[in-house]
């Protein structure tokens, strides 16, 4: 069976790392390569951060490539007092051998793109940056990709960086404007799904402490993150995981509707903040299908499977 080919554009981050695990341990994808921005820290951590994970998991012919270091216009705050202030949680890995490619994440993503012009799928977990950056270069991209899947955005205003933001968005509103603006069609995974596809803190150390050095690397890594979430929510929840569920297996999506969503550029209280068309038909035109609910089954084996390795290349 001939395998998916795959873009990750990514700013690892502790549930960015669970998503590409995931992904490395589908047997009907190839990840081709990952892209790499600023956003839960800054560019030079989340770039080590995506080698040392590539040769933890034994998939160090995956290139990495180092993309935009700060959002297109305004500095955004980062999520260190969530990820820890090296994203992994400081726990003091040892450095990565590996360097990063040459080439910059946005024109990595256009020659892929024309090389495998019609069935690549882009998944996106962090600010939109490179994206946007790439669709300025190459207004033509989007006729090039399959799927276009990209966690971000709370369509209700329930925000997790401002009270009506999500993160990904509000570092780079800009940018997720253009990708919005130019794309089409695209799969979005907002924060508010996320929130309905929380997990046990007990079953998550059971799979943790079930798997090898591959788990035991992802249990220390995530273990001040999944200590943030204990002390304000009574669930664990992985945004960027739940976002490559849906790109991995989009048969497994049970509820979804498509809308038109827009960002907010302007203002102190919402800037970032996804407005979308609400009073339009379901269903209709609108540039977004807004994935509402998952197999939450599905989404537990998915992860399950990443933490136990992926199968060689």
């Amino acid at each position: 069976m001939e395998r998916m080919p795959v873009w990750i554009d990514t700013d690892p981050g502790v549930d960015d790392a669970l998503a590409i695990l995931m992904a490395l341990a589908s047997p009907r994808h190839r990840v081709l390569g990952l892209g790499v921005a600023a956003g839960n820290v800054g560019l030079v951590h989340t770039t080590r951060n995506a080698i040392k994970l590539l040769e933890v998991a034994g998939r160090s012919e995956v290139p990495v490539h180092a993309g935009c270091d700060r959002p297109l216009l305004h500095r955004g705050p980062d999520a260190a007092f969530v990820h820890g202030r090296d994203g992994f949680g400081d726990v003091g890995y040892a450095a990565p051998r590996g360097r990063p490619a040459n080439t910059h994440a946005a024109l990595a993503l256009l020659e892929l793109s024309q090389r495998h012009a019609g069935e690549l799928l882009v998944v996106t977990l962090g600010p939109l940056t490179n994206l946007a950056l790439a669709l300025r270069l190459d207004p033509g991209l989007p006729a090039r990709v399959a799927r276009l899947v990209v966690m971000g955005g709370a369509v209700t205003g329930r925000g997790n960086i401002t009270p009506s933001a999500e993160f990904n968005i509000a570092f780079d509103p800009e940018a997720a404007h253009i990708v919005f603006s130019a794309w089409p069609r695209f799969d979005l995974v907002d924060w508010e799904a996320t929130l309905r596809h929380g997990f046990g803190f007990d079953a998550f150390d059971r799979w943790v402490g079930e798997g090898g050095e591959l788990a035991r690397f992802y249990r220390d890594i995530s273990r001040a993150s999944r200590a943030f979430s204990a002390a304000r929510a009574g669930a664990w929840h992985s945004a960027d995981g739940l976002a490559m569920a849906v790109a991995l297996e989009p048969e497994a999506v049970l509820e979804s509707t498509v809308r038109q969503v827009e960002v907010e550029l302007g203002g102190q209280l919402y800037r970032g903040a996804t407005r979308v068309d609400w009073g339009r038909p379901e269903d209709g035109e609108g540039n977004a299908r807004i994935v509402q609910r998952f197999d939450q089954e599905r989404f537990v084996g998915w992860i399950r499977t990443a933490l136990a390795g992926p199968p060689s290349a």
